[in-house]
């Protein structure tokens, strides 16, 4: 966050850097971060044979580095790109997204409440950042409500303003499991209560973070399908709702069976 923004980068960070200017010697780089200016070396730049270094750097790119040395008195600071693996650069590159997505956030709450950014982020981004990560407190808020952060000692109005712009910008990916259950109730009411089987298991596991969907196959065999935020989440909920299903349908004088 750029309100606690450290002034210098250490040995052994990664940083993302903007490639400023290309030489025989290596590259001069801007780190975005920091708003300091590095030196990327022609010998940091890859393990292999530089036959144009233009190849592997060139203006104006975007680029995770790894810091070499700093020397504050000097205003130095050697910087690699061959040791940066791809996993790093794909970790490093995601977390400065999620950092800028969060300052937005962040100033959107701040936009709505009518306080400032830096009020914003005393009173309940600090916490946010400390307890779960800014970005992931904000999807924290909006799986699980307000309360993860009112019963941290976020006032509420600031909690609900910081749910609302939750609601409103971020997105949570789901995943999907499916399974089929097989069904047959040969009473005159057998249609009923298999619809009442599922339609009361729909009611029992309304939550924010589950969807379900309900489809026929072809008869007796119906499927359910389990959105949610994680796979293990959706497993314990699909077994729970053929478990309900079929239970039900049994009580009521039918058959049902589980099959994935």
């Amino acid at each position: 966050m750029a309100i606690k923004k450290q002034e210098w980068p250490e040995a052994g960070d990664l940083v993302l850097a903007t490639v400023e200017s290309v030489t025989d010697y290596g590259a001069y780089v801007n780190l975005d971060e920091f708003g300091k200016r590095g030196l990327l070396h022609i010998s940091e730049v890859s393990s292999s044979w530089i036959r144009n270094i233009r190849d592997f750097v060139r203006e104006g790119q975007k680029v995770v580095l790894k810091v070499l040395r700093v020397d504050v008195e000097k205003g130095h600071i050697d910087l690699s790109l061959r040791r940066v693996n791809k996993r790093e650069r794909i970790e490093k590159i995601m977390s400065w997204k999620r950092e800028r997505k969060a300052e937005a956030l962040l100033r959107s709450v701040a936009e709505k409440t009518g306080l400032s950014f830096e009020e914003v982020y005393e009173k309940a981004g600090a916490l946010m950042e400390k307890e779960y990560g800014l970005y992931e407190g904000f999807e924290k808020v909006l799986k699980e409500g307000v309360e993860v952060l009112t019963k941290k000692g976020v006032p509420e109005e600031l909690a609900n303003a910081i749910a609302e712009v939750a609601k409103e910008r971020i997105r949570v990916p789901m995943v999907k499991v499916k399974g089929i259950v097989e069904l047959r109730c040969m009473k005159p009411n057998g249609v009923k209560v298999i619809k009442e089987a599922f339609s009361n298991a729909r009611k029992a596991e309304k939550t924010r973070s589950v969807k379900l969907r309900f489809y026929v196959v072809a008869a007796p065999r119906y499927c359910i399908e389990v959105s949610a935020e994680n796979y293990k989440l959706a497993e314990k909920v699909l077994q729970k709702v053929a478990d309900d299903v079929v239970s039900s349908v049994v009580k009521s004088g039918g058959q049902g069976v589980f099959k994935r």
